[in-house]
């Protein structure tokens, strides 16, 4: 148990293959002493994309709360590597009881709670599994000289004869851009105010830019986000752009319904991801683990 003004954290590599890869996320236990203004001085030294806090739930049938805040001070509630990431460092480092082989939890993230798995190995945890909100698909923007514009490239880079430019969410409203190629896409350097603009008009949080040009034939896409809004410049690995993203791809056919997906991120970061999504009908879920790389104590 955290003694007075001692916080334990640990630092997690969500996504990662091997450590120091994946997207990094530092997570901090027993929260609920830590005001929200404290909460957000925190994130801003640990000065990573977002950092987790674990509170006690405030909602029936939740195990755990989960906040995470951006450098800048934003709050997100998305079901993405922050809330994977925080999940998986309590597991790992024996936070939860592993009295079966699939263990069942509830988080509070924002107005939901959603279940979360938790597959073990013995007492080794194995995987998380998390559901994400009902898919609820948004506003399209149909000008690829705009868009082109936002990023940084050329009207001829935006694929919108294959998908639209859509606004998708799965507990987070991200707009999906697709992108012919996979050098279009490591070739983006968005301008953040044209992209801004464009995201508010569209009502979309974070940009997900696309495209079905892999590096490894056996993975669904290569993606990239942006997220402007929210003072995120570039992130290695976003779950809940990821659920959008395959969502749209079932309902384009291009994976059948009940498919895995695999995308690809991070990779222009030097921080290679690979995301796993399943879908079926409204029920999208987010597969992933991680590596838990460091653990400390903040004094405050």
């Amino acid at each position: 148990m955290a003694t007075k003004n001692h916080f334990k954290f640990y630092w997690v590599d969500v996504f990662a293959t091997e450590p120091l890869g994946g997207n990094p996320l530092p997570v901090v236990l027993d929260a609920d002493r830590l005001d929200e203004a404290t909460m957000k001085l925190v994130t801003r030294e640990f000065n990573q994309a977002e950092t987790t806090f674990i509170l006690k739930p405030t909602q029936p049938g939740a195990t755990h709360r989960l906040r995470s805040f951006t450098v800048p001070g934003h709050e997100v509630s998305g079901a993405g590597h922050n809330a994977l990431g925080a999940w998986w460092a309590l597991a790992a480092r024996g936070h939860l009881k592993a009295d079966s082989p699939e263990v069942t939890f509830h988080q509070e993230l924002g107005e939901h709670v959603l279940p979360v798995d938790v597959l073990f190995e013995g007492q080794d945890a194995r995987r998380i599994v998390m559901k994400h909100a009902t898919p609820a698909f948004g506003a399209t923007v149909s000008d690829p000289a705009r868009i082109a514009a936002s990023l940084g490239l050329e009207p001829g880079d935006i694929d919108l004869a294959r998908f639209p430019a859509q606004v998708v969410s799965t507990g987070a409203p991200h707009c999906l851009i697709p992108v012919r190629n996979r050098g279009a896409i490591d070739r983006a350097k968005p301008d953040a105010e044209r992209l801004l603009s464009l995201l508010r008009d569209a009502g979309g949080e974070g940009c997900y830019v696309f495209s079905l040009d892999p590096v490894d034939p056996a993975a669904t896409a290569y993606a990239r986000f942006f997220n402007p809004t929210v003072g995120i410049y570039e992130d290695s690995a976003t779950g809940t752009a990821a659920g959008p993203l395959s969502v749209q791809l079932v309902a384009k056919g291009v994976v059948p319904d009940g498919s895995t997906v695999i995308i690809e991120q991070g990779f222009a970061m030097g921080r290679p991801s690979r995301i796993e999504m399943r879908v079926r009908g409204d029920d999208v879920r987010l597969y992933g683990a991680g590596i838990v790389i460091a653990e400390g104590e903040l004094f405050i």
